[in-house]
């Protein structure tokens, strides 16, 4: 599957965030969003899950105009940045709510066995966040959007999620946004930088510099 987004504006309070952007995305690869603080990654995110209405824009699906908003098509996962799973909800309930295997999620993350009987309130607020990149990554949704999924993570899950995103992008499209440059790039097979409203591809960590997005010495 190929997903295509083009000549994407949005605007807030006559200020422009988006201006004609153009992305393109597909099954057996992860797409990388990279920008500063403000530049409309999440936007973009939120616009190709159909939740935020820009001035204009077109979507496509094999070159197919889709119309609704892709979320109605129950084909595209969102994780947004803030905290997505009901809190009151065990975590037994959870899974089988989703139709996901709970011995392959602890096969992956074995600390989290002893919150099978668990509400997922109990767990801390980086492990909820490893809870809802698998739950994103493992439901059968061809689409993946994961709005900065290593932000507020412990580094001995960094490693394993890298391996889910490798595994999972073999039967879906996955767009990832994070401010942890070197993770979004390990994990990449294309990346973008937004800047100003418009979109670039990147080919490599010089181009960053080139952008203004890192130092010179940032990455040495």
């Amino acid at each position: 599957m190929i997903l295509e987004i083009d000549n994407v504006e949005l605007s807030f309070a006559n200020r422009t965030i988006l201006n004609g952007i153009y992305l393109k995305a597909e099954t057996g690869k992860v797409t990388g969003i990279l920008g500063s603080n403000g530049c409309g990654k999440s936007c973009l995110l939120s616009i190709i899950f159909g939740s935020l209405q820009p001035k204009y824009k077109s979507i496509r699906l094999d070159g197919r105009h889709i119309t609704k908003p892709l979320y109605l098509d129950t084909v595209v996962n969102l994780l947004p940045q803030h905290k997505l799973a009901p809190k009151n909800i065990k975590l037994k309930t959870l899974f089988k709510l989703l139709k996901v295997d709970f011995t392959e999620f602890t096969d992956c993350f074995d600390s989290f066995a002893i919150y099978w009987n668990k509400k997922v309130k109990t767990l801390s607020g980086g492990e909820q966040r490893v809870l809802e990149i698998y739950l994103m990554l493992k439901t059968k949704k061809e689409i993946v959007l994961l709005d900065e999924p290593f932000s507020h993570i412990a580094p001995i899950f960094i490693e394993n999620i890298k391996k889910l995103i490798e595994l999972e992008k073999q039967s879906k499209i996955i767009i990832i946004t994070d401010h942890y440059f070197r993770d979004v790039m390990d994990v990449s097979d294309h990346i973008y930088i937004l800047k100003n409203g418009a979109i670039h591809n990147i080919n490599n960590i010089e181009a960053l510099e080139d952008y203004g997005y890192l130092r010179a010495d940032t990455h040495n």
